[in-house]
């Protein structure tokens, strides 16, 4: 990539719509610009103040293409770093177009996915981990992911990180000057200080690594398996979450014969729900397909929701039944929170719903609900259990949440070589031996930030990024 050349590319979702954002960045963006734009003030785009727009019209020679506002964004004050135009047009596909293929002829050039974000970390305005947190930001469908990509866009993660970068970044520097002072056998990093910061830098990763588990169930989506016997219901309790039919709904048993996803937001926190296949015995080959994705869909799972359909009156030997197909599943899954639904109460008598509430109660690991998902009965109450089960006590106090995979692994490998410096100190290594262990600590910390970054690194983020950010 080329910060000399200026680009263009649409910033908008392609397509129709009211109004579309064609963004050109660059040094010569103001220069490919201007002849083809003529504003109704008659001030000309190279005399436009930094910051402001006009209106006017963006002709191919005499040929109008649209009436248009043009907004101007001069030097280090854009989003990229760079002088960056913005002409906002009309929603037309043509249209869009029409002008970006007139900005190519000018000498623009299109814009790679993600190329506007890597030029503004480039330039200096973001660190790395803020630049893929605006694809994070781009992405969220719901209040909780949303949270978590504008504190990292904050720059909260990134300022931690730093912050221990910096303070270990010092002692390296006193421990290479003892390297110097070798034969003299002097300690410039007291040992002493240095055992704390040590300390509060595992500390620090340990919270940021536990974090990760939360973050990024948060940021995708919270997985909820609904696993059950065929005909219990486990459909019409999907369809009655995301108020629509989306699964298919009858009173023959098996009809679910694949996974069914689909994904809610309550209370601001997604939940991704799983339809899954009837668990029962059976000979037919595809519905025990089926089984065994529900089986690696309940392992995948953060949740369970075992359904259980009620009947008007359950014997004793259906109750020994029922205890001994949840306890099953429940062995096969040993850490696996489990909810027990039960289903189709509007079927049953008072009596009939304390008897099996004493039943299943006594079941270890498990919570009960008894829904009607028919008829919608007790869904709320569902809704609020599955809340219950999601610790959202960091997001609430904006506590830094790790949320990316090359974020986590770069931390866990910091952690390593911290633990190795710690094991160093306890052992009194000499300063050569611990300065190995701390630069590969530092490197790692300088990965998330992107202050030691690679082609390759650069080019697996942001290919990742939507063409226009």
């Amino acid at each position: 990539m080329l910060l000399n050349e200026t680009i263009v590319a649409l910033a908008t979702p392609p397509g129709s719509g009211g109004i579309a954002v064609i963004r050109i960045s660059g040094p010569d963006a103001i220069n490919f610009t201007a002849p083809v734009f003529q504003a109704r003030s008659k001030i000309s785009l190279q005399e436009q103040k930094s910051h402001t727009l006009q209106l006017g019209f963006i002709k191919d020679g005499e040929r109008i293409i649209d009436e248009s506002l043009v907004s101007v964004f001069r030097g280090k004050r854009s989003y990229t770093g760079e002088t960056t135009v913005e002409i906002s047009c009309h929603g037309s596909p043509f249209i869009q177009q029409e002008i970006i293929n007139l900005l190519l002829r000018q000498g623009c050039r299109a814009a790679n996915p993600g190329e506007f974000t890597m030029r503004a970390f480039l330039n200096g305005k973001m660190d790395l981990s803020q630049a893929e947190a605006v694809a994070d930001l781009i992405a969220s469908d719901n209040a909780a992911a949303h949270q978590l990509a504008m504190n990292q866009m904050r720059g909260g993660f990134a300022n931690e990180i730093q912050k221990l970068r910096e303070e270990l970044l010092n002692f390296a520097s006193l421990i290479e000057l003892e390297l110097d002072f070798s034969e003299e056998d002097v300690e410039f990093a007291n040992r002493e200080e240095f055992q704390e910061l040590v300390f509060r830098i595992q500390k620090t990763l340990n919270r940021l690594i536990d974090s990760f588990a939360v973050g990024n169930v948060l940021k995708k989506g919270i997985p909820v398996a609904i696993v059950g016997e065929p005909n219990a219901g486990k459909s019409t309790l999907l369809n009655a979450l995301l108020n629509e039919e989306r699964a298919i709904v009858s009173d023959i048993a098996g009809t679910t014969r694949d996974t069914i996803e689909d994904e809610i937001s309550i209370d601001g926190v997604g939940f991704r729900f799983i339809d899954t296949a009837g668990i029962r015995e059976t000979t037919d080959q595809i519905e025990e397909l089926g089984i065994q994705k529900t089986f690696e869909k309940i392992q995948k799972a953060s949740i369970a929701l075992l359904m259980i359909p009620s009947i008007q009156a359950i014997s004793k030997t259906d109750k020994q039944k029922m205890i001994v197909e949840i306890n099953r599943i429940k062995n096969r899954f040993p850490d696996k929170p489990f909810l027990i639904v039960v289903n189709k109460i509007d079927l049953l008598k008072a009596e009939e719903i304390a008897d099996l509430e004493e039943t299943l109660g006594h079941i270890a690991g498990t919570d009960l609900q008894f829904i009607s998902a028919k008829k919608k009965i007790g869904i709320e109450e569902l809704k609020d259990k599955l809340k219950n089960y999601v610790d959202t006590g960091a997001l609430r106090n904006n506590d830094t949440i790790v949320t990316n995979s090359r974020h986590y692994d770069a931390l866990l490998k910091a952690q390593a070589e911290i633990n190795q410096v710690q094991e160093g100190l306890n052992m009194e290594l000499s300063g050569d031996l611990l300065a190995i262990d701390i630069r590969q600590a530092l490197y790692y910390f300088g990965e998330i930030t992107g202050e030691i970054t690679t082609d390759d690194l650069l080019g697996n983020i942001f290919a990742n990024f939507c063409i226009g950010k």
